[in-house]
């Protein structure tokens, strides 16, 4: 088993690393159950023939709080960042077993508040579900990372992430890479398992081809006080 150090350098160097086993059998059955109980009826719950995904995920789904922020969990993130990360986004992406969604290489340039402000260093603004989301400063992107949680086995066939090793440490315009020279990494990750990436990580998925399901958990994280003007939409402490 790798120890913390040689994570944190992988995530340095990278902009990614993987773990497995943060979850036992019964408790990724714990959190799917809990998934399946919520009230479907509110528009943070996207359901398509490509896709199933809850926003906000923790404030829809609060039962599972508890279930994901396990001891082996709690102890990843204060071993490979610290405790002065917050939670500040949440999403739930089921990937259903005859999927044709893929998504394009990009990076996670944008951060969910609670309103719009004329503030110098962030735009463009989107709205989405009378959610705000912005483009900050790229000093907040540097400082925040990403957890995936993998509740099925995932690889190339059910749409694993693939991403570009050392993409993380500048924003970049994906109609600028060279798909002929492009080498990127699938990063398969068993059930149980979980995926820490940074934002600026160029990243993609593919189109499901093995008629597996893909039901990941995503949530991201900061420690940055944004300006008194604006509020993280979703931020709580884990």
């Amino acid at each position: 088993m790798e120890g913390w150090s040689a994570h944190r350098e992988k995530i340095s160097q990278n902009g990614f690393t993987i773990l497995e086993d943060v979850y036992k059998p019964e408790e990724i059955a714990a959190i799917i159950d809990a998934i399946k109980a919520a009230d479907q009826s509110n528009l943070t719950f996207r359901k398509t023939d490509d896709l199933f995904a809850i926003r906000q995920f923790l404030k829809e789904v609060p039962e599972v709080k508890q279930l994901i922020f396990n001891e082996k969990l709690k102890a990843l993130i204060g071993h490979l960042f610290n405790d002065e990360y917050f939670i500040v986004k949440a999403i739930y992406f089921d990937k259903p077993e005859k999927s044709n969604w893929f998504v394009a290489w990009h990076q996670d340039l944008t951060i969910s508040v609670d309103k719009k402000g004329d503030l110098p260093g962030y735009g463009p603004w989107t709205t989405k579900l009378n959610q705000f989301a912005v483009q900050p400063p790229v000093d907040i992107l540097l400082d925040n990372f990403t957890i995936r949680i993998h509740l099925d086995d995932t690889d190339e066939g059910n749409g694993a992430l693939k991403v570009i090793k050392g993409s993380h440490l500048n924003i970049a315009r994906p109609e600028n890479l060279n798909k002929d020279t492009i080498i990127d990494t699938s990063c398969n990750v068993p059930a149980g398992g979980v995926m820490i990436m940074l934002p600026l990580l160029m990243h993609a998925s593919n189109r499901t081809t093995s008629n597996k399901k893909r039901r990941v958990i995503h949530i991201e994280f900061s420690r940055q006080e944004l300006p008194v003007e604006i509020n993280w939409a979703e931020r709580e402490s884990y």
